[in-house]
């Protein structure tokens, strides 16, 4: 699970400060016009945290299992990470929040 989190703390950093929005769904197949009515580092800033945040519980859950001598314990936490990660970064991310004042 280490790996998968370090791709995930990867992502995070390369959506946000190397500015590769093109990683999110959608984002790159708009038109300019339309990109345009989005703040996208504000959804940046989601994606991120959103990847931090599932970063973090599978390093806590890969250290729970390890602690506890239960593997199952590892895969929970991708569970959880995944359950919880993907409905914050889609719901927010698709808010109203990141749109421009003039376009809501």
């Amino acid at each position: 699970m280490i790996p998968i989190a370090i791709l995930f703390i990867v992502l995070g950093i390369l959506i946000k400060y190397g500015k590769m929005h093109f990683l999110i769904a959608g984002y790159n197949t708009m038109p300019k016009v339309k990109k345009e009515k989005y703040d996208i580092e504000g959804i940046a800033s989601v994606f991120r945290n959103a990847m931090f945040g599932m970063a973090l519980v599978l390093i806590i859950g890969y250290f729970v299992s390890e602690e506890m001598e239960n593997p199952k314990i590892e895969t929970y936490s991708l569970y959880i990470a995944i359950a919880i990660g993907l409905p914050y970064l889609l719901i927010l991310s698709n808010s109203d929040k990141f749109k421009n004042k003039n376009d809501r």
